[in-house]
Protein backbone atom coordinates (compact mmCIF):
# COMPACT_ATOMS: atom_id res chain seq x y z
CA UNK A 1 0.00 0.00 0.00
CA UNK A 2 2.88 2.60 -0.06
CA UNK A 3 2.73 2.81 -3.92
CA UNK A 4 0.99 5.87 -5.48
CA UNK A 5 -2.31 5.52 -7.45
CA UNK A 6 -0.67 7.49 -9.87
CA UNK A 7 1.71 4.90 -10.99
CA UNK A 8 -1.47 2.69 -10.96
CA UNK A 9 -3.00 4.53 -13.72
CA UNK A 10 -2.57 1.96 -16.60
CA UNK A 11 -4.63 -0.38 -18.08
CA UNK A 12 -6.92 -1.01 -15.08
CA UNK A 13 -10.82 -1.27 -15.15
CA UNK A 14 -10.78 -5.53 -15.19
CA UNK A 15 -9.10 -6.25 -12.01
CA UNK A 16 -11.37 -4.30 -9.47
CA UNK A 17 -14.42 -5.71 -10.64
CA UNK A 18 -12.65 -9.64 -10.42
CA UNK A 19 -11.21 -8.21 -6.95
CA UNK A 20 -13.74 -7.44 -5.68
CA UNK A 21 -16.22 -10.29 -7.07
CA UNK A 22 -13.22 -12.49 -5.08
CA UNK A 23 -13.86 -10.72 -1.99
CA UNK A 24 -17.54 -11.54 -1.91
CA UNK A 25 -17.31 -15.11 -2.84
CA UNK A 26 -14.64 -16.00 -0.61
CA UNK A 27 -15.47 -14.36 2.63
CA UNK A 28 -17.56 -15.90 5.68
CA UNK A 29 -17.94 -12.67 7.95
CA UNK A 30 -18.40 -9.29 6.88
CA UNK A 31 -14.80 -7.95 7.68
CA UNK A 32 -13.48 -10.51 4.50
CA UNK A 33 -11.02 -11.81 7.36
CA UNK A 34 -8.57 -9.39 5.98
CA UNK A 35 -5.72 -7.58 6.76
CA UNK A 36 -7.05 -4.96 5.13
CA UNK A 37 -4.53 -4.93 1.98
CA UNK A 38 -5.47 -4.60 -0.98
CA UNK A 39 -2.85 -6.34 -2.73
CA UNK A 40 -2.71 -3.66 -5.44
CA UNK A 41 -0.03 -1.76 -4.17
CA UNK A 42 -2.91 1.24 -4.07
CA UNK A 43 -2.66 4.21 -1.59
CA UNK A 44 -5.42 6.28 -1.48
CA UNK A 45 -3.17 9.44 -0.83
CA UNK A 46 -1.83 9.48 -3.93
CA UNK A 47 -5.00 9.81 -6.28
CA UNK A 48 -4.85 13.42 -6.74
CA UNK A 49 -4.39 15.44 -10.19
CA UNK A 50 -2.94 18.59 -10.10
CA UNK A 51 -5.96 21.04 -9.05
CA UNK A 52 -5.33 18.49 -5.31
CA UNK A 53 -8.77 17.09 -6.00
CA UNK A 54 -8.69 12.89 -5.39
CA UNK A 55 -9.94 11.20 -8.24
CA UNK A 56 -12.59 9.63 -5.33
CA UNK A 57 -13.61 13.35 -4.96
CA UNK A 58 -13.90 13.69 -9.08
CA UNK A 59 -16.10 10.54 -9.24
CA UNK A 60 -18.55 12.34 -7.16
CA UNK A 61 -17.57 10.22 -3.43
CA UNK A 62 -19.47 7.26 -2.09
CA UNK A 63 -22.95 8.16 -3.64
CA UNK A 64 -21.59 8.25 -7.15
CA UNK A 65 -19.39 4.97 -6.46
CA UNK A 66 -22.21 2.66 -4.59
CA UNK A 67 -24.24 4.20 -8.05
CA UNK A 68 -21.21 3.03 -10.65
CA UNK A 69 -21.30 -0.70 -7.97
CA UNK A 70 -24.89 -1.42 -8.42
CA UNK A 71 -25.00 -0.61 -11.81
CA UNK A 72 -22.00 -2.63 -12.61
CA UNK A 73 -22.61 -5.92 -10.89
CA UNK A 74 -26.02 -6.80 -12.28
CA UNK A 75 -24.50 -6.14 -15.53
CA UNK A 76 -21.19 -8.35 -14.95
CA UNK A 77 -23.04 -11.18 -13.40
CA UNK A 78 -25.31 -11.41 -16.43
CA UNK A 79 -22.43 -11.47 -19.45
CA UNK A 80 -21.64 -15.03 -19.82
CA UNK A 81 -17.78 -13.78 -21.00
CA UNK A 82 -17.55 -12.75 -17.17
CA UNK A 83 -18.33 -16.25 -15.64
CA UNK A 84 -19.21 -14.26 -12.65
CA UNK A 85 -20.21 -17.43 -10.71
CA UNK A 86 -16.82 -18.91 -11.13
CA UNK A 87 -18.96 -21.69 -12.76
CA UNK A 88 -16.52 -24.93 -12.92
CA UNK A 89 -14.14 -23.85 -10.70
CA UNK A 90 -12.78 -24.98 -7.61
CA UNK A 91 -14.29 -21.34 -6.28
CA UNK A 92 -17.85 -21.52 -7.23
CA UNK A 93 -19.47 -18.35 -5.55
CA UNK A 94 -23.58 -18.25 -4.99
CA UNK A 95 -24.88 -14.74 -5.44
CA UNK A 96 -27.18 -14.77 -2.46
CA UNK A 97 -28.72 -11.83 -1.26
CA UNK A 98 -26.09 -11.65 1.48
CA UNK A 99 -23.34 -12.57 -0.78
CA UNK A 100 -24.29 -9.83 -3.37
CA UNK A 101 -24.49 -7.17 -0.78
CA UNK A 102 -21.20 -8.11 0.27
CA UNK A 103 -19.68 -7.94 -2.38
CA UNK A 104 -20.75 -4.56 -3.41
CA UNK A 105 -19.79 -3.32 -0.13
CA UNK A 106 -16.09 -4.34 -0.85
CA UNK A 107 -16.30 -2.81 -4.01
CA UNK A 108 -17.43 0.59 -2.72
CA UNK A 109 -14.49 -0.02 -0.20
CA UNK A 110 -11.59 -1.27 -2.65
CA UNK A 111 -12.83 1.53 -5.11
CA UNK A 112 -13.35 4.83 -2.22
CA UNK A 113 -9.72 3.73 -0.59
CA UNK A 114 -7.90 2.93 -4.28
CA UNK A 115 -9.32 6.77 -5.54
CA UNK A 116 -7.72 8.37 -2.52
CA UNK A 117 -11.33 8.30 -0.57
CA UNK A 118 -11.76 7.79 3.47
CA UNK A 119 -12.78 4.33 2.57
CA UNK A 120 -10.79 1.24 4.18
CA UNK A 121 -10.80 -1.67 2.09
CA UNK A 122 -11.40 -4.09 4.55
CA UNK A 123 -11.00 -7.40 1.83
CA UNK A 124 -8.01 -10.19 1.60
CA UNK A 125 -5.49 -8.78 -0.44
CA UNK A 126 -6.08 -9.55 -4.57
CA UNK A 127 -3.56 -12.33 -5.59
CA UNK A 128 -4.60 -14.89 -2.17
CA UNK A 129 -8.33 -14.14 -3.01
CA UNK A 130 -8.39 -14.98 -6.47
CA UNK A 131 -6.29 -17.95 -6.05
CA UNK A 132 -7.93 -21.04 -7.33
CA UNK A 133 -10.91 -19.07 -9.49
CA UNK A 134 -8.73 -19.80 -12.43
CA UNK A 135 -9.78 -16.43 -14.33
CA UNK A 136 -8.59 -15.78 -17.56
CA UNK A 137 -7.61 -12.64 -19.85
CA UNK A 138 -10.67 -12.47 -21.39
CA UNK A 139 -12.88 -12.98 -18.14
CA UNK A 140 -10.65 -9.86 -16.97
CA UNK A 141 -11.44 -8.20 -20.42
CA UNK A 142 -14.95 -8.89 -20.74
CA UNK A 143 -15.52 -7.20 -16.72
CA UNK A 144 -13.95 -3.91 -17.55
CA UNK A 145 -15.86 -3.89 -20.53
CA UNK A 146 -18.71 -4.23 -18.11
CA UNK A 147 -17.03 -1.57 -15.81
CA UNK A 148 -16.19 0.63 -18.47
CA UNK A 149 -20.33 0.17 -19.60
CA UNK A 150 -21.27 1.24 -16.39
CA UNK A 151 -19.43 4.52 -16.26
CA UNK A 152 -20.30 5.66 -19.32
CA UNK A 153 -24.20 5.23 -18.23
CA UNK A 154 -23.69 6.91 -15.41
CA UNK A 155 -21.92 9.88 -17.07
CA UNK A 156 -18.34 9.73 -15.64
CA UNK A 157 -16.00 11.66 -17.37
CA UNK A 158 -13.40 10.30 -19.59
CA UNK A 159 -10.70 11.04 -17.92
CA UNK A 160 -11.95 10.42 -14.43
CA UNK A 161 -13.21 6.67 -15.92
CA UNK A 162 -9.66 6.25 -17.52
CA UNK A 163 -8.21 6.93 -14.23
CA UNK A 164 -10.40 4.60 -12.48
CA UNK A 165 -9.91 1.83 -15.39
CA UNK A 166 -6.65 1.81 -14.74
CA UNK A 167 -6.62 1.05 -11.16
CA UNK A 168 -8.39 -1.67 -11.53
CA UNK A 169 -6.00 -3.23 -14.54
CA UNK A 170 -3.32 -2.82 -12.00
CA UNK A 171 -4.63 -5.59 -10.18
CA UNK A 172 -4.83 -8.53 -13.55
CA UNK A 173 -1.22 -9.64 -12.61
CA UNK A 174 -3.16 -10.87 -9.16
CA UNK A 175 -5.62 -11.73 -10.16
CA UNK A 176 -5.70 -13.29 -13.66
CA UNK A 177 -3.75 -17.27 -13.28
Amino acid sequence: MSKRIGALLAPVAMSLVLALAGCAGSSTSGSGGSSGSSGAGTSGAGAKEASGQSLYTRLGGEKAITAVVDDFVPRAASDPKVNFVRKGTPKEWQPTAENVARLKKGLVQFIGMATGGPMKYEGRDMKSLHAGMKITNAEFDALAADLKASLVKLNVPAKERDELLGVVASTRKDIVE
